[in-house]
């Protein structure tokens, strides 16, 4: 729980890379790729984490999060939704930017 909160702390100091992210995987054809959801699964990614992790270190996992893990991710999160016709439609979107 002290991890979520220190991250949610820096979650404006580090909008910029977030930002940039959802950027670059825009130019690489990700269309539907948001802040909001790469926040989420950077999150995800960093949820095992025992260790403090300092600002620079956060920095670094949000400019390297490939394309590939991002879609793994938004995938894993659609089938694990209970409203399957919340995310109509972000299946096919995915096959259709893998494509």
């Amino acid at each position: 729980m002290g991890e979520k909160q220190q991250f949610d702390v820096w979650k404006e100091t580090v909008t910029p890379a977030i930002t940039s992210k959802v950027e670059e995987f825009h130019l690489l054809g990700y269309e539907r790729a948001t802040a909001e959801e790469v926040w989420s699964c950077i999150l995800h990614k960093l949820r095992k984490k025992k260790e403090f992790i300092h600002l620079h270190t956060f920095v670094n996992v949000i400019l390297t999060l490939k394309v590939g893990e991002y879609m793994n991710w938004l995938t894993m999160e659609s089938y694990q939704s209970n409203d399957w016709f919340a995310n109509e439609g972000v299946l096919e979107e995915i096959v259709k930017d893998i494509t």
